[in-house]
């Protein structure tokens, strides 16, 4: 009996301690690993390449702005700044299948900005000078911050339909659907722009 009992005790403490050890090992590999991804990814990419991907998308970031700014470029500028990035880093930018999808993403948001406008202002009875004042009020509302922003192409729409002939009930309504519409082009334009530079930033952290 002792010397089943002395015989059995050893095995199970020696089968018990690896199955420990390898938990108590495994868990910090496994969180180290986890804690290091971002530097690694980093790690993979140059200091140049960081900088340019950085300036690329401060470029990037104004064409969003554009997309709500009426004087300043939205797609299009994102689409160029992808375009001066492949052409100073070659193979380490984006792929050429993405350039093509971004280039056919800048086209689909200009025509989403033309017939959500167009559709707006016909739908409520505006004319082109609605959404020529639609327009030109969003350019003086910049001055004015975000309320300026907002109200600004309605006041604009409503002054130059009062201007083309309309009353004013029928001139209100217009300006409502130029400034409807406008708002719609924004929203496609903004979420355009932001599809763009997701795939831009994913191509190329893929490819350096």
């Amino acid at each position: 009996m002792c010397r089943l009992i002395s015989g059995v005790a050893p095995r199970q403490t020696d089968s018990f301690a690896p199955k420990n050890l390898s938990l108590l090992t495994s868990t910090p590999t496994t969180k180290s690993s986890i804690n290091s991804r971002p530097s690694a990814i980093l790690a993979l990419m140059t200091a140049g390449e960081i900088i340019g991907l950085t300036i690329t998308l401060l470029v990037m970031l104004i064409g969003f702005a554009g997309s709500i700014v009426p004087v300043l470029p939205g797609p299009p500028l994102v689409l160029i700044a992808a375009l001066g990035h492949r052409l100073w880093f070659g193979q380490h930018s984006a792929s050429g299948l993405v350039l093509f999808c971004l280039t056919a993403l800048t086209l689909a948001a200009l025509l989403l900005d033309y017939f959500a406008s167009v559709y707006g202002a016909k739908r409520f009875g505006a004319t082109w000078r609605g959404l020529l004042g639609a327009f030109v009020g969003g350019l003086v509302g910049i001055f004015f911050s975000l309320p300026g922003i907002i109200i600004g192409p309605f006041l604009g729409a409503l002054v130059f339909e009062l201007l083309g002939g309309y009353e004013f009930n029928k001139a209100s309504r217009a300006g409502l659907g130029a400034t409807l519409g406008v708002f719609a082009g924004v929203f496609a334009k903004c979420a355009v722009s932001a599809v763009m530079m997701l795939l831009f930033t994913v191509s190329v952290i893929l490819r350096s």
